[in-house]
């Protein structure tokens, strides 16, 4: 019988809870562990990215120890998920907000590396060969669908909304998207999807080719088990086909570094109009929350 246990790293982990089913090799990263205890947003806060950033190191650090040692027979699967009801709304735009208006360069700059490293960490399978998988149970817009596009496979609930309407405020996602569009469409879709930022269905990104996996409300979980049998009963053969399309297709880290500095820069260029349009966002996402507090104890 398999044991599946925490991953007991805490205090590390506020806004993450990590499940580890060791003998499986899977490992389970849900976000926003802390926004059912108190209020917030389902965004990419510094905390969160700290988080996962130093979950992915630490996971990493062991799988790489247990291979040298002969513990490893399958190939490891890393699933992202939420423990909100949605997957993940983008970006911190409070912290844009701010740091847009104090000029403040480095600290966005800093903001955006930080992010930058954890989905190309995703991307490259932590380093180690790891299958991640994100599993989109809930809304996934702007840096939130960047995340699940940083995944090897995507498996998304029916009647999810996911897109980059970073363009309602005169910018772009600088964190990944076109990369990782890239090797899913062709580069003139991918513009065309970034500067037109409509939001999609689940449904209607399944049909373009952005979803693996399309499953109906609550299967969810049970697929992401499907896709890891499926890869388990090919080990060698998926590990290749990661080293092959990473030959073929790469995303490199310099790469998405030097995207994010033309993100940053275009940031720092807008006026108060998109600035403003930021803050509604921020307010619309805190009422959300709000709400959906008070539907859950009964208000």
């Amino acid at each position: 019988m398999s044991v599946v246990q925490q991953l007991h790293c805490a205090p590390r982990f506020n806004t993450l809870r990590p499940v580890d089913d060791a003998e499986r090799g899977v490992y389970w990263c849900h976000m926003h562990a802390d926004i059912g205890a108190t209020p917030g947003r389902a965004c990419f806060k510094p905390a969160l990215v700290d988080e996962i950033l130093y979950y992915q190191q630490a996971l990493s650090d062991r799988l790489r120890v247990e291979s040298q040692y002969g513990r490893n027979d399958s190939i490891a699967h890393v699933v992202l998920a939420s423990d909100s009801d949605v997957f993940n709304l983008g970006g911190d735009l409070e912290l844009f907000c701010r740091l847009i208006r104090a000029g403040d360069r480095n600290g966005l700059l800093g903001y955006a590396r930080q992010c930058v490293r954890g989905v190309h960490a995703f991307h490259a399978g932590l380093g180690v060969g790891a299958h991640t998988i994100a599993l989109v149970q809930g809304d996934a817009l702007g840096g939130g669908f960047e995340a699940a596009l940083s995944c090897h496979t995507i498996v998304a609930e029916e009647g999810v909304n996911m897109g980059l309407p970073e363009v309602l405020f005169d910018l772009f996602p600088g964190m990944g998207a076109y990369s990782f569009l890239c090797k899913r469409i062709a580069p003139h879709q991918a513009e065309k999807l970034m500067l037109e930022g409509n939001v999609y269905s689940s449904d209607e990104l399944f049909k373009m080719g952005l979803v693996d996996v399309l499953v109906p409300k609550g299967e969810g979980v049970k697929a992401v088990d499907e896709v890891i049998r499926n890869n388990r009963r090919i080990p060698h053969a998926r590990a290749a086909m990661h080293r092959v399309r990473s030959m073929s297709q790469p995303v490199t880290l310099e790469e998405m570094m030097s995207i994010t500095e033309v993100w940053v820069d275009t940031a720092l260029q807008l006026g108060e109009k998109s600035l403003r349009t930021m803050e509604r966002l921020v307010r619309a996402q805190y009422r959300r929350n709000g709400e959906l507090r008070e539907a859950r104890s009964g208000g």
